[in-house]
């Protein structure tokens, strides 16, 4: 089957984007307004709460992070070798959303731990077969907006989210444990969505005899393999946004204010991703992606540099602007250079490896931080991105 053209077309919303975009976005901002607000005030509430240090922190992200996303590759694939994604994403989804008691019912780090490996073990079951189920259903010139309209909806919820927090805490003397019970809520919510909303894909490819084929890895081609080669050179020095609130806190961003600070980036990233994918259907997907690692390694250095909370605002929000810039457009460049019965895999693939990379990548950067500087880890990731960036611009030959 032609990869210009999607196997079903079922009812269109708004600028023609399928009705299946539209609830994945919908779910997307659901699941994200918990998440954001539980991520917005985890750090804290590991440092002053659970008397957890810098290095520990870095830990239970890395190990979040890279071990659950194992799971990324194989529910792709395996969306691809039984051929129904909606099944997998619901078990995803629902995995994140019945982890969000653990939060709340926290007494030491080990708990939170447990509660994020489950958090992203359900991302990493979810991920590879809705982003495929996106690419299934839109046609190829209209991917750098679906992707942009999910990621849009989706950072509705991750603006939001920590919006929720920040009023909590000051509502509530900082009680972060609410926090979390609020964020269950918004999880019921999104499984409600997901289960009466989306529209399974038929069956696009005869299904293969085994879940796993060495030789589809080679069918992937070269513009793909480069494309892991700079994302794993690139997330090697993109390390989780829990240090970039730590940073907040430390130049003198009170404890109940911070939580603005991914409000702040993610109200950028909501207004860039929806433009920004439509201009990657215009005037190319790969020369976006490289500005967009050239902007993340021009914040990096600010964040290195930043000593009063005023510029510390203007950072957060050129950051959004870059997820604009990258996290959207990422995905159609996968979706176009990977053969349409492969794309579960494909999307699995390269989020397993930048998974895996972010457990030393974590763990770098908190140890630089403690024994180093806190300005090193900032230092270290523009650097990667601008290596990232010409590997991108020299070896992907693909210019969708």
């Amino acid at each position: 089957m032609s990869s210009n053209q999607p196997p079903i077309q079922s009812k269109k919303g708004f600028n023609n984007i399928d009705r299946n975009v539209w609830i994945l976005g919908l779910v997307s901002l659901f699941t994200d307004f918990g998440t954001k607000a539980i991520q917005s005030v985890l750090p804290l509430f590991l440092l002053s709460v659970l008397g957890a240090n810098l290095s520990i922190i870095g830990l239970i992200e890395g190990i979040a992070e890279s071990t659950a996303s194992i799971l990324k590759l194989f529910s792709g694939a395996l969306s691809d070798y039984w051929g129904r994604r909606k099944e997998l994403a619901i078990l995803g989804y629902g995995l994140s959303a019945a982890i969000i008691p653990l939060f709340a019912l926290a007494n030491s780090p080990l708990w939170v731990l447990v509660a994020r490996f489950g958090d992203r073990v359900g991302k990493g079951i979810r991920v590879a077969p809705r982003n495929a189920l996106v690419a299934d259903v839109t046609p190829t010139e209209q991917r750098g907006a679906a992707y942009g309209l999910r990621q849009t909806l989706d950072t509705i919820g991750a603006f939001s989210g920590p919006l929720a927090a920040t009023l909590i805490l000051l509502i509530s003397g900082q009680n972060f444990r609410l926090v979390f019970w609020v964020a269950l809520v918004s999880g019921m919510v999104s499984m409600f969505l997901l289960v009466k909303g989306i529209r399974e894909t038929p069956s696009f490819e005869k299904k293969r005899s085994k879940l796993i084929q060495w030789k589809a890895f080679r069918q992937l081609g070269r513009d793909y393999w480069v494309l892991v080669s700079a994302a794993t050179l690139f997330n090697l020095g993109n390390f989780s946004d829990a240090f970039l609130l730590l940073k907040a806190q430390a130049i003198g961003i009170a404890d109940a204010w911070i939580p603005l600070s991914m409000i702040v980036m993610n109200f950028s990233y909501m207004l860039s991703a929806y433009p920004l994918g439509l201009l990657s259907d215009r005037m190319g997907r790969k020369q976006l992606l490289v500005v967009g690692f050239w902007l993340f390694s021009f914040v990096y250095l600010g964040f290195a540099w930043v000593k009063q909370p005023q510029p510390m605002w203007g950072l957060f929000a050129v950051y959004g602007v870059y997820l604009g810039m990258t996290q959207g457009i990422l995905l159609a460049l996968v979706a176009e250079i990977t053969p349409p019965a492969l794309r579960g895999t494909g999307f699995g693939l390269i989020n397993l490896v930048i998974g895996i990379i972010l457990l030393p990548s974590n763990l770098l950067a908190g140890f630089l931080w403690q024994t180093i500087n806190p300005q090193v880890p900032f230092l270290l990731g523009s650097l990667l991105a601008i290596a990232a960036s010409l590997v991108l611009l020299l070896g992907v030959r693909n210019n969708s």
